[in-house]
């Protein structure tokens, strides 16, 4: 099996597991020990433990047939969203969203994050099971992915519904059906959207809270009047890219994780990243990164199923959207979201999500290779 993988996309997906735990490590040590007053290899050895958790899952599912997966899916799909629903009466409340139950240990988990990628493989499933190409028969995949969306919703956790939609509707947009199927569905599921949020807030159902309006003033962060409230992040990362220049301050000689960046081992840690090892260095990482999604675009093009195809194409939109989201909210492109940046930020779920992604790709290849 190991022979018939994508040697590339695995070299390089291991490289980048790599950089990332040091990243961890060195991002985090400061708040670890400060803030949290415990060790400072805390979140390193949390990181260190999702990777290997990640890595048994990983050698079991790339075991099974694609086929396989989709079966799964079903039951997934079920369970993750009866984990959405719980989430919002027993939920643990992080950055003022309820995304995350307690499991042992401290140790939380994110439905909404695995929701994202048993969804690219139930709906790639779903899509190619049957020959689907009339409006009804759409119907009930839109209805749980709705659901789904607007459980996230209340979380409240916009970022990570714009990204799950986003998913969706690339993937839909990439099958070969009619326009006109196509056109219809997307103006009907976008009807029912805005009927739905309208319906909840006339009800008393608040969707934006002030807080997720006042990511969208993000022009000039470093103002006299913003640099303490809705700047601070964002300013403090720009102190951190520009401290670090071209070959950056050395690794582990960050002066911006010293608390100033509440999140530097999380959602700024690229900003980390450039100020101890350079722009020239975090530049070279973000082209390893393009070279994971290009790897992943071959083998969507070159897969010997209309599922595995699917599959591909959803998880080069998983990776692509993070990675996009993330450097545009740091670098004040696009409002901040809270959403990781693969291979580089701490986060167990995320992290798991990631590395079952990459397998699913590898699984795919195996099978094209088998095949022909």
């Amino acid at each position: 099996m190991l022979r018939k993988m994508d040697k590339t996309l695995l070299v390089v997906s291991i490289i980048l597991f790599i950089i990332g735990l040091i990243m961890v490590f060195s991002a985090s040590n400061v708040t670890g020990f400060m803030k949290y007053k415990t060790t400072p290899y805390h979140f390193f050895y949390r990181q260190l433990f999702f990777l290997i958790v990640g890595l048994i899952v990983s050698f079991v599912i790339i075991r099974f047939n694609t086929k396989a997966y989709g079966y799964v899916s079903w039951g997934v799909i079920l369970v993750l969203i009866g984990f959405l629903i719980a989430v919002l009466v027993y939920g643990k409340i992080v950055n003022q969203a309820r995304s995350w139950i307690n499991i042992v240990g401290g140790i939380t988990f994110q439905p909404s994050e695995f929701v994202k990628v048993a969804t690219i493989v139930w709906m790639a499933f779903y899509c190619t099971n049957k020959k689907r190409n009339g409006f009804k028969s759409y119907l009930l995949l839109f209805a749980i992915i709705g659901l789904i969306a607007m459980l996230i919703i209340l979380q409240p956790d916009l970022g990570t519904a714009s990204i799950y939609l986003m998913i969706v509707f690339f993937m839909f947009m990439s099958l070969d059906i009619s326009k006109k199927v196509k056109r219809n569905i997307i103006i009907t599921v976008l009807s029912l959207g805005i009927i739905t949020i309208v319906l909840l807030m006339n009800n008393g159902v608040q969707i934006f809270f002030e807080r997720q309006l006042a990511r969208f003033d993000y022009f000039n962060p470093c103002s006299e009047e913003k640099f303490y409230t809705t700047g601070t992040q964002l300013c403090n990362g720009y102190i951190a890219i520009n401290n670090g220049g071209l070959t950056g301050l050395g690794l582990g000689n960050s002066t911006q994780k010293y608390l100033y960046l509440p999140e530097a081992y999380t959602d700024f840690i690229f900003a980390i990243t450039v100020e101890e090892l350079g722009l020239i260095t975090s530049v070279i990482i973000l082209l390893l990164i393009l070279v994971v999604l290009w790897r992943i675009f071959l083998i969507s093009k070159r897969s010997s199923t209309e599922r595995g195809r699917l599959m591909c194409y959803g998880i080069f939109w998983y990776i692509l959207l993070h990675t996009v989201v993330n450097l545009g909210g740091i670098m004040g492109l696009i409002p901040l979201t809270g959403v990781p940046l693969p291979f580089l930020s701490y986060g167990g779920s995320f992290l798991i999500c990631l590395i079952v992604s990459l397998t699913i790709v590898q699984r795919v290849a195996v099978e094209t290779k088998t095949s022909s």
